[in-house]
This record gives C-alpha cells, structure tokens and sequence, in this order.
C-alpha cells in the first residue's frame, strides 16, 4: 500500500465530495482506470474502488466520491481534510481505458452522478483526441447541484491553454437532470431512446462504423444502456477484445 497525504477537499453537495492526493511516483495508470483506496481503520485497511479523476499525466491524484450515511468508509473518508493520510492499492485496472475500443469518430462518455469521474480523467487525457474526432461527455443526475463537478471540470479545461488547443471545441458537454428543472429533463436511457441525446448534439444516432460509448453509473443506468448500445449494433469490448462499448463493471452490483 501507499501511503499519501490529502492535498485539498470540495464538498459540492450534502452527498457529493471530491478529494486531491499526492502521487507516489511509481503509480502509473491508463486515463479511465481505478483504484482501492481508502483508511486505516483499528489497524486494518478499509478499501474501495475510486475512478481516478485525475489525468494521467498529472502529478497529484483526484477522486470523487458519494457520501454513504454509515457508510464503513465513506462516513469517514468525507470528512478527511488538508494534510490527512489515505492509503492506495498499487495497482491500478479497469475497463474504461481507451485501449478496449476499436478505432472511431466519435466517443461518447455516458455518466451518472460520480460515474463521470473517470471521463473527467479521460477528457483531459491528449490521446483521446488522437483516435478520436470528437468526443461528448454526458452527466446526468437527479439535481442541478450534482451536475456542478461537470460544470467545473468544463471550466477547468477552457482555462487551461494547453488543455484547451488540444481540445480545440471537439468536446460537448450534455447534461441532464430527473427530479428538476434543467435544459434536459430525464434518465439518459429515455433521451438516448427518444432521441433527444442526439439531436441536442447534432449527431446522427449510433452506429458500429463510428461511434464508440463508454458507461459508468448506477447499476439501472449501465444496464439500461448497455441495451441502447446492443439495440443500435454496439459490441461490447474488454482489454482482451476490443470492441465498441465497454462498462466499469466494478461499481455496478
């Protein structure tokens, strides 16, 4: 295990929080993969799966996490601050990295609530658009409120110069919301089925001679799109076998 120390916190919302470590140097990962991470509790390591929202090119590692009410780590990774020490597994996987999808046009990130934070890795990662033409980044939750990781992310990129002339307008932000007023009102799977999705981004609906979809979220969401995905001709790939969709089968039970 690695030992690090907490750099900064943000507590978006009464259920969302996003944490800032060091990086040992000899952690390495793919934009898009995950790792254990967690406390030391009576002595014992309490782990659980964290995208890293980071880039991999950064030197500091970036999470995002859910607030679980008692729940075993969360209840107390929230409240970890400034100059605190987290413990990280040394090795890092997953299936949300860009090598377990065929060549394409178009990328589309599909995300629920914390499920954008390996695409938050990715978006800021210069080889997605090198096999890619453009890439749409699509968040949706039940409020507004959770959707501002997304919004600061966005910010994040245009102010960055060298972020922002790599990805010189290629990528689109969609967001939605179910419990609100918003832009987009409603469940992904239902703005991907009716359409909407695809209207609003001014592309034609999938097919596997360009479009490559990666998905992370709640359990209904992956699995609702992961039918969209078979229902338009999508493959779904591995590291093993890239193909045309994968999922982070990590977080969904």
């Amino acid at each position: 295990m690695h030992h690090e120390k907490v750099l900064e916190t943000h507590h978006y919302t009464d259920n969302l929080f996003s944490f800032r470590t060091t990086r040992p140097q000899s952690f390495r990962f793919r934009s898009g993969e995950f790792a254990m991470l967690g406390l030391e509790v009576d002595g014992k390591p309490l782990l659980r799966a964290y995208s890293v929202a980071s880039p991999s090119w950064d030197d500091t590692l970036e999470f995002f996490s859910i607030k679980v009410p008692n729940g075993p780590l969360t209840s107390r990774l929230q409240k970890v601050k400034a100059g605190d020490e987290i413990i990280l597994n040394r090795k890092p996987t997953g299936t949300l990295v860009l090598d377990a999808l065929r060549p394409g046009k178009t990328l589309y990130l599909v995300s629920t609530g914390t499920g954008i934070a390996p695409f938050a890795s990715i978006v800021r990662d210069p080889e997605t658009y090198e096999r890619f033409e453009r890439v749409i980044l699509t968040h949706s939750c039940r409020t507004v409120a959770e959707l501002a990781y997304g919004f600061e992310l966005m910010k994040t990129i245009e102010e960055d110069e060298v972020l922002r002339e790599i990805v010189d307008g290629r990528l689109t932000h969609f967001t939605s919301v179910t419990r609100e007023d918003h832009s987009h009102v409603g469940r992904i799977t239902k703005l991907i089925d009716d359409g909407t999705l695809f209207e609003a981004v001014g592309e034609e609906r999938w097919n596997s001679e360009q479009d490559r979809v990666m998905i992370c979220g709640s359990t209904a969401m992956t699995h609702d799109v992961r039918g969209a995905c078979e229902r338009h001709g999508l493959v779904e790939g591995s590291n093993a076998r890239p193909a045309d969709f994968v999922i982070e089968k990590a977080f969904v039970g």
